[in-house]
């Protein structure tokens, strides 16, 4: 057989050593606990920009308002006017509406500013067109007129360059992209 000690093989007939024996001694030097084996969780991307809804859509906000500011003063001006025919101030009430649009033609140009070169372009471009198209079309209605066809109100006129800027403006991004 063998010549070991059969005590020494069997771990369970080795002596215990107690837990108090030990008590926090500044002599025996504790261990660190293990680390886990989960890897450290990803740094967090820092989140997108939120912007407000003020921010994002400012411009057609202010757009907006002062288009609905300026079809007020029209609706009472054109009242006030309508009910007051022989009135000497009639014709600085019927000039109100003009500091709304002002306004408007303001934020129009501050918008333009704020484009790109590209979009610059084009908007100047479809600009352009439009500018000369309506030249154009009521240069030649002009002598329409004098041929015999009915004489056709000035009020026209802002709203045939704006379909005209708006067809050039698409002309123009086509050929642009």
């Amino acid at each position: 057989m063998s010549e070991q000690d059969p005590s020494q093989n069997n771990p369970a007939d080795a002596p215990v050593d107690p837990l108090f024996t030990h008590p926090a001694s500044p002599f025996i030097q504790t261990e660190v606990p293990t680390p886990v084996a989960y890897a450290s969780p990803p740094t967090p991307t820092p989140p997108a920009a939120i912007y407000s809804t003020w921010i994002t859509y400012r411009a057609q906000f202010e757009f907006g308002l002062a288009t609905l500011a300026y079809l007020m003063v029209l609706v009472g001006s054109v009242t006030v006017v309508q009910a007051n025919p022989e009135a000497d101030w009639r014709y600085y009430v019927a000039l109100l509406p003009v500091a709304p649009a002002g306004f408007v033609i303001w934020l129009f140009v501050r918008a333009l500013s704020r484009l790109d070169d590209i979009q610059r372009r084009i908007q100047m471009q479809a600009f352009g067109f439009s500018l000369g198209a309506t030249a154009l079309i009521t240069f030649g209605y002009g002598f329409l007129e004098g041929a015999g066809m009915p004489h056709l109100s000035w009020t026209y006129i802002l709203p045939l360059m704006a379909l005209l800027w708006g067809a050039g403006t698409a002309i123009f991004t086509w050929r642009n992209r």
